[in-house]
């Protein structure tokens, strides 16, 4: 990447700001921290001067932020004083293009405005594990964003974690399995668990629904009692379109079974056979994904894990290959918005 400094205001430029508030010199308008030396993800991005629109100085220096979030993986713009859904999604489309819905659900959400949702709406003691948003859809998009309009009165982090060094924390057998056998999903719909068919594919409509997994690539059976089940197979291991870097890159540990507390899991082991689980993951030849293996695949999300508390107004954007996110149990009010931008096909890597 040729542009990695932000972009220097004129003298001109500089007055027409001034007149807006901010009173500059020829200073820098941003500066950069990391949460810890140690660290490097997430980027933190701050202005050096008061005032400062974020929408406006993202619109002149969109190749520094693109090269950063390549390098990083994420970015933490901070203290930007971003405070409306309208500034977030303005936000979005400056630094990324048109705003993708959100599509073969797999959490309970809900639009807030245009395509802008609120995050995952499992109960506030529960956890979600770190996952790439759509990573077991034939389609994903490149970049997803977090606004923060209300942190938590406790905990409610966003954890993430770079997937790449997810990737290297594996054993070669280990890598070498997935990418040879893949991953298959199955999910179970209509059961009273989950979310409905219904909401997942925005139709009640069963024809819409198969005409969708067959361009998709997902086998589709339906079950007594308006119930439907699903397989698809899907990469393990992607490389990434922009930096060609090797990604880890699925929801196999995501969707298992055996990821979900233990209270969780014990309800639903003892209410459904394994086939009719609400989710669960195999190799993508059917065959069980071995304990010891998921094991493996936990620790190594666990030891790139990177946390930090939120601050109201905080925007965080990833990449959404390059780092995985999840959410920590939370006491208090807690309102984090989500947008997702530039729908990606699996079949073009």
């Amino acid at each position: 990447m040729k542009n990695l400094e932000p972009k220097r205001l004129s003298i001109n430029e500089l007055g027409a700001v001034k007149r807006k508030t901010v009173s500059v010199a020829q200073e820098e308008l941003i500066k950069i921290e990391h949460m810890a030396p140690e660290k490097p993800l997430p980027l933190v991005v701050k202005p050096a001067v008061e005032g400062l629109d974020l929408v406006a100085w993202a619109m002149g220096n969109q190749g520094f932020i693109e090269a950063h979030l390549l390098k990083h993986g994420g970015i933490l713009f901070r203290n930007f004083s971003v405070k409306s859904e309208a500034n977030f999604e303005q936000f979005i489309k400056a630094v990324s293009g048109e705003m993708l819905e959100y599509r073969e659900r797999s959490s309970p959400r809900k639009r807030v405005s245009g395509n802008i949702y609120t995050s995952t709406e499992y109960p506030a003691d529960q956890s979600i594990f770190l996952h790439n948003e759509n990573s077991y859809q034939s389609s994903w998009p490149l970049k997803i964003f977090f606004l923060c309009a209300i942190p938590a009165q406790q905990g409610g982090e966003t954890p993430i974690a770079d997937c790449r060094k997810v990737f290297e924390h594996l054993d070669a057998k280990t890598r070498d399995r997935f990418i040879r056998k893949k991953v298959m999903y199955v999910r179970n719909f209509g059961d009273g668990f989950g979310l409905p068919w219904q909401e997942v594919f925005q139709t009640t409509d069963k024809a819409v629904v198969e005409e969708y997994c067959d361009q998709a690539d997902i086998q589709v059976e339906w079950k007594a009692g308006n119930q439907l089940r699903t397989r698809q197979v899907r990469r393990a291991v992607a490389r990434h379109p922009r930096t060609g870097e090797i990604v880890w890159f699925n929801h196999a540990a995501f969707f298992h079974i055996s990821t979900l507390e233990a209270a969780i899991r014990e309800e639903l082991l003892a209410a459904f056979s394994e086939e009719d689980l609400p989710n669960n993951t195999y190799y993508g030849d059917g065959s069980q994904i071995e304990p010891a293996v998921l094991d493996e695949l936990r620790e190594a999300y666990r030891q790139e894990t990177v946390s930090f508390p939120w601050q109201a107004g905080d925007v965080l954007m990833l990449d959404n290959m390059l780092t995985a996110h999840s959410r920590a149990p939370f006491v208090g009010q807690r309102k984090v918005l989500v947008g997702m931008s530039q729908l990606f096909s699996g079949k073009d890597i």
